[in-house]
């Protein structure tokens, strides 16, 4: 029998040595990957926290590099190339040494940031001691691809470390929303990315800056990747520049106050930010409160794909258990890893539970999250996540709804109680040459301006944001149709009666209609679901957001048409879809998820950006905000009467109060007529697995068994070990299949 060789310390450090400087591959590191608390207390921390702390010294500390943030925020918007830098897609930040979250600009997306501490982990654990990489002032790393830590490859990092006397003292960044990135379709989010190899860029943190200036050679290959070089190269300037100009004012800060001063305010703040959260936890009461919410669409074909919450609250401490979410997909793009996962629920956390708390991770500290292996929002490292949007928009919502029924009982919260907003990526992507002859791929500012859900005291706003950053813009068209050949028709025209009605009712969203000329070579995509089943959920009694198809106008130049008769055009989607006032055109609606294709000048392209849930039972809206909705033309007079149940003059929109507490105490009446005890409608509604034609992935009845389609095929899969991961078909191929058939059946009866 062999004996175990027992190595020497000697032997183990020789060992341990050759292995670390001989690794294959320094793939995503689970610990970091799976980590979202802040890090102990280093050394320095400690003895500068267990003595005495100036609150008004940190106080001012805290002020200046706010206002630093704020400064190098604006830089990158006035700077800017990729239109999402324009309209607000973007933001800068302050780390701990770290590498953990501490500060961000007052406005812009803050997730982009919560996602940017991975890779600066990734960097102090692997790079720092590497002889060929090292760490060193006047270094700038670059990083993009979501498996390290991120939201989806569109986002571009620079991250820079602050050296101060030789010590590093903490690390700086700035985020874009660059679009193109060089994947399978352009503006880089490819709906039609069948694996990462698909995606384009996939940078892990690497050094693209030395001594305060862009390698070069780096550049040119990243430039050499992508379908817009101009665009590459403008926006590494900018964001170099933006954290050049944020580490002039640390040192400045530095010089002033001292190294201690800044290492007790980034630290300071993350634990009085723990300690508070786990406040608020304990005023929780105990117990557990579920939800679900659903996408209907791979971008590729149809499917239920589900996502499962469970949030529990045990004392200080909460855990959100997404056991029984759908399985991942091998070959369709919109999976998600955990860290874009927890980002993106932390934005939820931060925009609609705690708005007043400091935008840091550290909120997460006292969270504990369960999942599945291989969900479709834990996806492993080979599934592709280009368009993981799709969950993730899902995930800056879904936590208002058991959140809201926790909060209900508390004397004091910390903000309005809301529905969810519309959740979805509601836009177009476009794609070719432009009028000036430059290849470009981005996408429309239309995604931030969606409605926002019905309130507790209010109304939703119309159109005000999207889900992941309260202060985005909608851009300048006017800006837009300078760069591109795109011609938007029609001005933001609040989409009537798609609301989610409530006693408060949801902001609207606006109708979208695109078109392009003067270009040989362009074409559209879009990187959406909601279209069969609602978006946002309502809460409390309210009415869901409806559902939103995407409609098109083909074989048709609506300019030559405006020029035969304008009047008989009206830039509204239920008119042209329903009368259909073009002569010779095709007319059709499709799924929210399209890939790219090429359009001809002229033809028209239409979708709603969404609106929120409504909250509350419509029965209780106030007659008067109704017809205020009427004189606004936000709904329609058979909406006023149908849903709301009030009885009004049409011609001054005068209310009959009392015929209106006549018609709603019918319908109650009718409601109860309607129902039946709970038991035998569970009897009738509840089925022991999901309807056999519905592709449904995730759990039914119970967490322990999970559903998926595998190859067209129905599988279900046990809960309590690693999922399977589902292969689809390809739609072509199934398509052809039914004509195939169709074909065979036509000879035989011929």
């Amino acid at each position: 029998m062999n004996e175990q060789v027992k190595l020497t310390t000697e032997q183990q450090e020789l060992l341990n040595r050759f292995v670390q400087d001989n690794k294959m591959f320094y793939a995503p590191d689970p610990a970091i990957m799976e980590n979202h608390r802040i890090e102990p207390r280093s050394a320095i921390e400690d003895q500068l926290l267990s003595g005495e702390v100036d609150p008004h010294k940190t106080n001012e500390v805290r002020g200046l590099i706010i206002a630093a943030l704020d400064e190098t925020h604006t830089m990158i918007e006035q700077m800017g190339a990729a239109p999402g830098a324009k309209w607000g897609d973007m933001t800068t930040a302050v780390f701990t040494a770290a590498g953990d979250l501490s500060l961000i600009a007052p406005h812009g997306v803050g997730g982009f940031a919560a996602a940017a501490f991975y890779p600066i982990k990734f960097i102090n654990k692997y790079w720092t001691d590497e002889p060929t990489v090292g760490v060193k002032e006047g270094d700038a790393f670059i990083h993009n691809d979501a498996r390290y830590g991120g939201i989806h490859n569109t986002d571009q990092s620079m991250m820079m470390p602050v050296f101060w006397k030789g010590k590093l003292v903490c690390w700086i960044s700035a985020t874009i929303h660059e679009g193109e990135n060089g994947s399978c379709e352009p503006g880089g989010m490819p709906a039609a990315a069948e694996s990462k190899y698909d995606e384009g860029l996939k940078m892990p943190p690497f050094r693209c800056a030395e001594n305060f200036e862009l390698k070069r050679d780096i550049v040119t290959f990243l430039q050499n990747s992508v379908r817009d070089p101009k665009l590459q190269l403008e926006d590494m300037k900018v964001r170099l520049y933006s954290v050049i100009r944020l580490r002039e004012r640390i040192m400045a800060i530095l010089e002033e106050h001292g190294e201690e001063a800044l290492i007790i305010m980034l630290r300071k703040q993350l634990e009085d930010v723990v300690e508070e959260v786990k406040r608020r936890i304990a005023e929780l009461p105990d117990g557990t409160t579920r939800t679900v919410s659903f996408a209907d669409s791979t971008l590729r074909e149809n499917a239920m794909l589900k996502l499962n919450m469970a949030i529990t609250v045990d004392g200080d401490k909460m855990i959100v258990d997404l056991r029984g979410s759908s399985p991942e997909l091998l070959n369709r793009s919109i999976n998600a890893c955990q860290a874009s996962f927890k980002t993106m629920l932390f934005t939820g956390y931060m925009q609609n539970i705690w708005p007043d708390l400091p935008f840091t991770m550290a909120v997460f500290t006292p969270f504990d999250f369960i999942f599945d292996d291989n969900s479709l929002i834990n996806g492993s490292f080979e599934t592709p996540q280009a368009m993981s949007l799709i969950p993730l928009f899902k995930t800056m919502t879904i936590a208002c709804i058991p959140m809201a029924k926790l909060n209900y009982s508390l004397p004091h919260r910390y903000t309005a109680m809301v529905a969810p907003q519309y959740d979805q990526p509601a836009t177009l992507i476009y794609g070719g040459l432009t009028q000036h002859g430059d290849y470009v791929g981005n996408f429309c500012a239309d995604i931030n301006g969606m409605g926002q859900g019905g309130r507790s005291h209010w109304d939703g706003e119309h159109s005000v944001s999207p889900p992941f950053a309260a202060h985005c813009d909608l851009g300048e068209i006017e800006l837009m149709e300078e760069d591109l050949p795109m011609v938007r028709l029609g001005a933001f025209t609040l989409a009537k009666d798609r609301v989610g009605f409530g006693k408060q009712r949801s902001g609207l969203g606006y109708e979208q209609i695109h078109t392009y000329r003067r270009s040989g070579l362009w074409g559209f995509m879009t990187g959406c679901s909601g279209s069969l089943f609602s978006s946002a959920q309502p809460l409390f009694g309210g009415y869901a957001s409806p559902a939103y198809p995407l409609c098109k106008i083909k074989g048709i130049d609506i300019f030559e048409e405006l020029k035969k008769d304008p009047s008989k055009i009206k830039f509204d989607i239920c008119y042209l879809m329903n009368e259909q006032p073009i002569e010779g055109a095709t007319y059709s609606t499709h799924d929210m998820g399209m890939t790219f294709e090429l359009a001809a000048p002229g033809e028209l392209y239409m979708m709603c950006q969404g609106s929120g849930g409504g909250y509350g039972d419509v029965l209780q809206r106030d007659p008067k905000l109704v017809a205020k909705d009427l004189e606004e033309d936000l709904i329609s007079h058979d909406t006023a009467r149908v849903i709301y149940h009030v009885v009004y003059d049409e011609d001054n929109l005068l209310i009959d109060e009392a015929a209106t507490e006549q018609a709603r105490d019918a319908e109650r009446k009718a409601r109860l007529a309607r129902g039946v005890p709970y038991d035998e409608f569970v009897k009738t509604w509840t089925t022991d697995e999901p309807p056999e034609h519905l592709p449904f992935m995730g759990c039914w009845n119970n967490k322990d068994e999970v559903y998926g389609v595998m190859m067209g095929q129905r599988v279900t899969m046990d809960g309590n070990a690693p999922l399977q991961s589902q292969f689809m078909l390809n739609p072509k191929d199934v398509r052809i299949a039914e004509l195939e058939a169709e074909v065979m059946q036509l000879r035989q009866k011929g």
